[in-house]
């Protein structure tokens, strides 16, 4: 403890939680309470915006409301101090040094440092050691003896500092890569149990994709998101082209018996492969925004989104991406526009320029490849269209060619449908995973 001035007071810190496998981040949107009022156990303290949705935050013990270190609408890491509860309203409260016992764990060295705003280097350039992440004396010395980078580490501490702990779990990150075929680990988060349900994201984008989906389902379901080849921490071997095929295969050995295999654009593509070259894996395919052949304008955003990974920061990529994803009614919202693309921002970032020329070759492969392949496909089916998709605008079409399929084309939705019309989505998805247990 760095000094004895509040040794009596007992407060209880509101910390930035983790609400899900992919959240680094989250933003304060509002406090309801004003400073000392009075709160009880499991009342709302604070709301706060993560993975693109809003989420009620509940006081983790009862008490007065005495400080809030984090304004509306501030963006912060997990596990930032937010705020404090005491006991009593008298109390003496020393608000920086309860700070200061939060942070004990800093590194003393620069923790008088100014933190500015994080930027995104272009990939092309070496990142700057202002901008490199604070890390801890007790991380240095884990990430020596693991033998990691600890700038490679998501920082969950205060201002994003790196722990010990962070470190820890990073290697365990590692250490949990699942192979897919030799010399190839993927990044698999599983949670949840039951039947498997198989998440594989689109190009360009890692597991963030379906946060909405992994929420819903993992209570009922055993919930496997998949980052292919080259996205996250999943290995990114060498190769002309990540072909479809393998990305199938791969997603294929991310998990045992039939699973609902639900795949968004490019991974509906490998979804797609996969029931093709697998169907006793398949318990139900759900083909999102899919395509069977490419068109003129997906290839064209594709080659520019390759040139901008490699020559400008993520939040510019992702600035130039959001028009392409979202409805012209989901952009009218500041509020949704500005959390969604904070969110687009983190994901994209997780995929290398190289990793997106491999899967753009692959996909450039694969376009128009199947389309008489469709009327043999015999696992029950869901294609999920939306309205205004500028991306793959002809979606509709496959289910038409699939047999037996179920479509739900949702009104006034983009192409990342997904996250745009969540419920929508999800109410979908469940219907149709409950349909294929009946039929089996």
């Amino acid at each position: 403890m760095p000094s004895g001035r509040w040794t009596d007071t007992m407060a209880t810190a509101i910390l930035m939680p983790r609400l899900g496998m992919t959240m680094e981040e989250g933003t304060v949107i509002q406090w309801p309470l004003a400073t000392g009022g009075k709160v009880a156990k499991g009342e709302i303290v604070l709301i706060i915006e993560s993975e693109k949705s809003e989420v009620e935050i509940e006081a983790p013990a009862s008490g007065f409301f005495r400080h809030a270190y984090i304004d509306e609408g501030e963006t912060v890491p997990c596990g930032e101090l937010l705020g404090a509860i005491t006991e009593t309203p008298e109390e003496a409260f020393d608000c920086d040094g309860f700070r200061a016992e939060q942070q004990s764990q800093q590194d003393p060295g620069d923790s008088a440092l100014e933190v500015k705003p994080r930027e995104s280097a272009p990939a092309s350039a070496e990142a700057p050691a202002a901008s490199r992440k604070p890390v801890v004396p007790a991380a240095r010395a884990a990430a020596k003896a693991l033998g990691i980078d600890p700038q490679s580490v998501e920082g969950t501490g205060p201002r994003g500092r790196v722990t010990k702990e962070d470190v820890e779990a990073h290697a365990a990150a590692r250490e949990a890569l699942v192979q897919v075929a030799e010399g190839v680990r993927l990044e698999v988060r599983v949670a949840g149990q039951g039947e498997p349900v198989v998440l594989l994201p689109g190009l360009g984008v890692d597991i963030s994709a379906f946060s909405q989906q992994s929420a819903r389902f993992v209570d009922e379901y055993c919930v496997h998101a998949v980052n292919p080849r080259g996205v996250g921490l999943s290995d990114a071997p060498e190769a002309e082209a990540y072909e479809l095929a393998q990305t199938a295969a791969d997603a294929a050995a991310s998990y045992t018996g039939a699973g609902h295999v639900v795949g968004a654009s490019l991974g509906a593509a490998a979804a797609l492969e996969l029931a093709i070259a697998y169907p006793e894996r398949v318990k139900t395919l759900t083909l999102i925004t899919p395509f069977v052949e490419a068109t003129a304008r997906l290839l064209a955003v594709g080659e520019g989104w390759q040139r901008l990974a490699g020559e400008t920061t993520s939040e510019t990529l992702a600035s130039a991406l959001l028009p392409w994803f979202f409805s012209d009614g989901f952009l009218a919202d500041p509020a949704a526009r500005g959390r969604t693309l904070r969110g687009l921002t983190q994901s994209v970032a997780r995929v290398p320029a190289a990793t997106l020329a491999r899967s753009l070759a692959g996909l450039a492969r694969w376009s128009g490849s199947r389309k008489g392949d469709l009327a043999g496909i015999s696992v029950p089916t869901l294609v999920i269209a939306a309205e205004e998709d500028l991306l793959t605008p002809s979606s509709a079409a496959m289910a038409e060619a699939i047999a037996g399929a179920s479509l739900l084309t949702v009104p006034g939705a983009g192409h990342a449908v997904a996250l745009e019309a969540s419920e929508a989505v999800n109410a979908a998805l469940a219907s149709h995973f409950s349909r294929g247990e009946e039929a089996r």
